[in-house]
């Protein structure tokens, strides 16, 4: 069951989060059952002579960066088949476009990303009681990053 959030000029121009709070708030009674089936439309109006990427736009990743700060642990519902981790990693890291290889991250600042949200989520998802060990290394691994027990042991 995918979980669609739509962001429009208002929601994203006041950082207004009501829309997904309201959303996200039901899941979290069960929040496993949610695991990859969120994803975020984002209409958001501007001149047709604007050629900017959504995560180019100021507005848009500030909204996003807020997002992050109420629900770190987000990329847990994120549907990462469609996309969604990259775009919302986008919103976050800085990066630019390359015709021929797509979306390049700023490497360290991926680096710093990654490593915080593997720890964010690790934690969370002991809380949750969810197994995470499994879920960490592939969110690693759709980054480039292989993470062995070992540093697992560590944390």
């Amino acid at each position: 069951m995918t979980i669609k959030i739509v962001l429009d000029n208002k929601a994203i121009d006041t950082l207004d989060l009501s829309a997904t709070k309201n959303q996200i708030s039901p899941l979290l009674q069960a929040i496993a059952n949610y695991e990859q089936q969120l994803q975020f439309a984002i209409d958001y109006q501007r001149a047709d002579s604007d050629p900017r990427e959504l995560s180019e736009i100021p507005a848009i990743r500030l909204w996003f960066v807020r997002l992050d700060t109420i629900y770190p642990w987000l990329p847990f519902l994120l549907d990462w088949k469609a996309g969604e981790l990259a775009r919302y990693t986008a919103m976050l890291v800085p990066h630019q476009f390359n015709r021929s290889e797509g979306i390049m991250y700023n490497p360290e600042a991926l680096e710093i990303f990654v490593m915080n949200k593997i720890f964010v989520l690790s934690d969370w998802l002991q809380q949750q009681g969810i197994a995470e060990r499994s879920r960490l290394k592939s969110m690693a691994q759709l980054f480039g990053y292989e993470l062995d027990d070992a540093f697992f042991d560590m944390i």
